[in-house]
């Protein structure tokens, strides 16, 4: 019988298991977890087929589920499985390594008897899969359980942490430019002095928090774009009015190359805008004290390049695409979340753009945004169009 050939042959199929495990590619500690979920499941299987040839073979159901699961009261095996979901899930196992572990005790079984010439009886064989689809199907409903909640925390988590964040930013920026405020409003202190300028650095901070986060939320939502046809030398202009202020408030200098006015930008605009001055904002913040930013938008072919450099002495670190990933600073200014530039690459991407950053140690680096070449004359032509 099937039950007592299983158990005259536990350890060497154990030993069978062991061996598959330990020629995946699996950490040390994650192949001893493997080692506890199948011998029980294997004490099981041979408990389940003992139960079926006693007076009361229906109690073995008890042990190991009904065929198809569904059962309202969690049979022994299936609470073995939800276990050993778990400890898979905890030792970074995949979903498929969770199935393989199953499997690889159904194959050892299979290849013992064929090897002893010890054939399966049709019943038998029914059980044996029925145990085991009970079995993978409570241990993968419990390893992504266990992941979903795991991932549903670490986002709460990290939401938490940037609202926090956020939030803390901006109660500095609205106290400061209400005590700002009142001190102007007392008439003893001009418009043009110190408060003055004080004023000036906190409204550029506020505008630069809420455009960020809208970006953000609008990339995080999958929003729709506005996208729409304007002139790149128009468009430039309003980028550097308030490129100006960031620069003062920086105390750096902010150079604007001339644009040729024949060229035009299909994207969607304040997504664009955004882009252009969490650049800014990221240069004036790392370039050296004396030195400048400069931005260039002109023409190479069939595109259009927009171009932030600055003199912050050249990026940390030797791969220069570590700059765009989440939360990386590399800089010894670590305020905010190190999320800017990274979003900065899907607002432009969502713009059908490209962005790319050119690193010239001991100088500084080059931002490029790579956007479609338009022109001016496509939005006239759509307008007779639409006449």
């Amino acid at each position: 019988m099937l039950h007592q050939f299983l158990t005259d042959n536990e350890s060497d199929l154990i030993e069978r298991c062991r061996s598959k495990a330990d020629a995946r590619p699996l950490r040390p500690e994650s192949k001893d977890a493997l080692h506890y979920g199948i011998p029980i499941f294997l004490r099981q299987l041979i408990k389940t087929l003992a139960m079926e040839q006693t007076a009361q073979p229906m109690r073995s159901r008890e042990i190991s589920g009904p065929a198809g699961g569904g059962n309202l009261v969690r049979s022994e095996m299936g609470e073995a499985a939800i276990v050993h979901g778990r400890e898979l899930l905890d030792h970074g196992f995949s979903i498929d390594q969770v199935v393989h572990a199953y499997g690889d005790l159904c194959q050892a079984i299979t290849d013992l008897a064929f090897e002893r010439a010890k054939p399966f009886e049709v019943e038998e064989f029914r059980t044996l899969n029925r145990c085991l689809d009970n079995a993978i199907a409570d241990a993968v409903t419990s390893f992504s359980s266990q992941r979903d909640s795991l991932i549903s925390k670490r986002q709460t988590q990290e939401w938490n942490e940037r609202l926090g964040f956020l939030a803390h930013e901006l109660r500095n920026l609205i106290q400061t430019a209400t005590l700002t405020f009142a001190a102007i409003k007392s008439g003893g202190i001009g418009l043009t002095g110190a408060t003055g300028g004080l004023m000036d650095r906190t409204l550029v901070g506020l505008q630069r928090m809420v455009d960020g986060s809208i970006s953000e939320v609008r990339m995080q939502a999958g929003m729709a774009m506005h996208t729409q046809l304007f002139s790149l030398a128009g468009f430039i202009v309003e980028v550097k009015i308030s490129a100006s202020l960031q620069a003062e408030a920086h105390g750096c200098a902010c150079v604007f190359t001339s644009v040729d006015p024949e060229l035009a930008v299909r994207a969607d605009r304040h997504l664009l805008s955004a882009a252009i001055g969490n650049l800014l904002q990221n240069a004036f913040k790392f370039t050296h004290s004396g030195t400048e930013v400069t931005l260039s938008a002109y023409a190479a072919g069939d595109r259009i390049l927009i171009d932030v450099s600055d003199h912050c002495g050249g990026l940390p670190w030797s791969d220069a695409e570590k700059v765009f990933l989440p939360f990386a600073q590399g800089g010894s200014d670590k305020r905010g979340l190190g999320l800017g530039l990274s979003i900065v690459r899907r607002s432009v991407e969502a713009n059908e753009g490209v962005l790319s950053v050119r690193d010239r140690p001991g100088e500084g680096c080059i931002f490029t945004i790579d956007l479609p070449r338009h022109s001016i004359r496509e939005g006239l032509d759509e307008s007779r169009h639409l006449d």
